[in-house]
């Protein structure tokens, strides 16, 4: 990885003590334009991060993980077609404002994280961390997350409805839906294996803008089951649809 000269690493005592050199000027010192940043976060072997800027050379694209050993697939993919609009970034999540300036980032990814069904602090689409993409994204700037998890989605969809969130499209069953253009209809290494196994894809893009006071939603939604399955069994229908019973003050 140390290698590639579009895959960052900044350890910590080093990011604390000196800054990351290229937060606010991503676009000057890297990239040599003034493209729109978009950001993938968690994306594992880079697919989205990959395919979308090969699909949008006038965008460009950074790929964040903090498990080196998975974006090594993509950005070995990005050395060996010569993409000049991909950077990789080895580092938590929760460190975003120590790499971007406010208003850097012009819009996220988030494909296919973990649901954290029992830990709503790291679910990546809770009010903890909206708050914490405000810190860098431009005001008004859309939140796409595309999952396999019923729950992530049903969740998601109430936070942006409690919280007046604009929602720009959602659907539970992205490639029955007749909105899966060809940049949704990339697919990653995990999306490919809950497809085989029969389960539907969920997609909603939401916008996020820097006035809102974010209240976490108390909600009470069925958890996702078919995760304890065996890889060869399908996952029941009606677990595509579960009951959701909320609770707002």
């Amino acid at each position: 990885m140390e290698s590639f000269d579009f895959v960052f690493q900044s350890p910590f005592a080093v990011l604390q003590r000196d800054g990351f050199p290229m937060r606010g000027s991503w676009g000057e010192r890297f990239f040599k334009n003034d493209n729109p940043i978009v950001l993938e976060l968690g994306c594992g072997k880079g697919e989205y991060t990959v395919g979308l800027a090969r699909r949008n050379p006038d965008k460009n694209y950074i790929g964040i993980d903090i498990k080196g050993a998975r974006m090594w697939t993509g950005a070995r993919q990005v050395n060996d077609e010569g993409l000049a609009n991909v950077a990789f970034l080895r580092t938590d999540i929760e460190l975003l404002p120590n790499f971007f300036a406010p208003g850097e980032v012009s819009e996220i990814w988030i494909t296919f994280p973990d649901p954290q069904m029992k830990k709503v602090r790291k679910r990546l689409t809770s009010t903890r961390f909206l708050a914490l993409y405000r810190q860098v994204l431009a005001d008004g700037g859309p939140v796409r997350l595309k999952t396999d998890s019923p729950f992530l989605y049903t969740y998601t969809r109430i936070m942006a409805e409690t919280n007046g969130l604009e929602i720009k499209v959602q659907t539970d069953d992205l490639y029955h839906s007749g909105m899966a253009d060809e940049i949704l209809q990339i697919r990653t290494f995990y999306e490919q294996q809950w497809l085989d196994r029969g389960l539907t894809i969920k997609y909603i893009a939401f916008v996020l803008d820097a006035a809102t006071a974010l209240v976490e939603p108390e909600v009470e939604i069925e958890f996702d089951t078919y995760r304890s399955f065996s890889r060869g069994q399908i996952q029941c229908p009606e677990l595509c649809n579960p009951k959701v019973t909320t609770k707002q003050k």
